[in-house]
């Protein structure tokens, strides 16, 4: 079964209601062999490409993931990129701010991790934080020092979105290609997961209190992200939504966009001009010339 990278897209000006997105599809794969057939198939594939993104050296790839708790953001990018060559890519976790991050403006901790050229940045969780669990806690607007003639509540999230939009749009102008992905989990199946946590001692550290008190506000979440995912998918930095209830198709759609996304961009290994085939011939002369001595 091919896999569509455009029936999770969300289109630009799309008024999101999570409700009429699925958590669970029909597999891709028949068995557990053929999904990791598959897996590996489109891991090799993206190890090739990042190589090419590597030498090539024209664009910057920056992977958003968001997700309620326990939706499979951190296995999604361990599978996904386990052969993505480390020197090339780097995964950023955003945690919450620190005393010296809450004094610059909002997109100010996560512009400095931006991915350079020929390399492909991860975000787990990403600026969007900050219309998402900030929007469900505006309490925590307070901590941030904003002065109090713009901080409106009734504006600010649209002016936040704006500000990501036109950040998004000035990083695409620049070469940047921004793939969103919202991992789509129902409240059902992270109950399941939670419980997994509990019952499982080598998954208790994923577990906390504050998990569960957050499952208090998934209806105040769910429109969080249906508002945001509305406002800022665009053509220049699309949001997919993943169905997530089951992991392994999720990591197979997720690697599949990610494929269409570098295959887009009609990528080649830099041309040997007539001045660096002439430098080759005269470092090959040498070598062939040490072994000839002995050497």
């Amino acid at each position: 079964m091919k896999i569509n990278s455009n029936d999770f897209r969300v289109r630009e000006a799309e008024n999101v209601k999570l409700e009429k997105w699925p958590t669970l599809v029909e597999p891709v794969y028949q068995s557990k062999k053929k999904y990791h057939q598959f897996l590996k198939a489109q891991v090799d594939k993206l190890s090739a490409l990042q190589r090419l993104h590597y030498a090539s050296n024209r664009y910057a790839v920056l992977l958003i993931f968001q997700a309620m708790d326990a939706a499979g953001k951190d296995g999604a990018i361990r599978h996904v990129m386990s052969g993505v060559n480390p020197q090339g890519c780097q995964v950023f976790s955003f945690k919450h701010p620190s005393a010296a991050e809450l004094d610059h403006d909002f997109l100010w901790r996560t512009t400095q991790s931006l991915p350079e050229r020929g390399r492909i940045g991860i975000f787990n969780r990403s600026y969007y934080e900050e219309v998402l669990i900030v929007r469900v806690h505006p309490e925590i607007l307070q901590a941030q020092s904003i002065p109090d003639g713009l901080l409106n509540e009734k504006t600010i999230w649209q002016e936040r979105y704006r500000s990501i939009v036109d950040m998004e749009n000035h990083l695409h102008r620049n070469g940047t290609r921004i793939i969103k992905f919202f991992l789509h989990l129902s409240g059902e199946e992270q109950r399941k997961r939670f419980l997994d946590r509990i019952d499982k001692p080598d998954k208790n550290w994923k577990f906390s209190l504050a998990d569960i008190e957050e499952r208090k506000f998934w209806k105040q979440y769910m429109q969080a992200y249906e508002a945001c995912l509305s406002a800022t998918s665009t053509k220049n930095a699309p949001w997919y939504v993943v169905p997530a209830d089951n992991k392994k198709n999720a990591r197979l759609i997720i690697s599949q966009i990610i494929l269409d996304t570098f295959e887009s961009l009609k990528m080649s290994y830099p041309e040997t001009g007539t001045k660096r085939q002439q430098e080759l011939q005269s470092i090959r002369r040498r070598l062939m010339k040490e072994d000839q001595n002995g050497k």
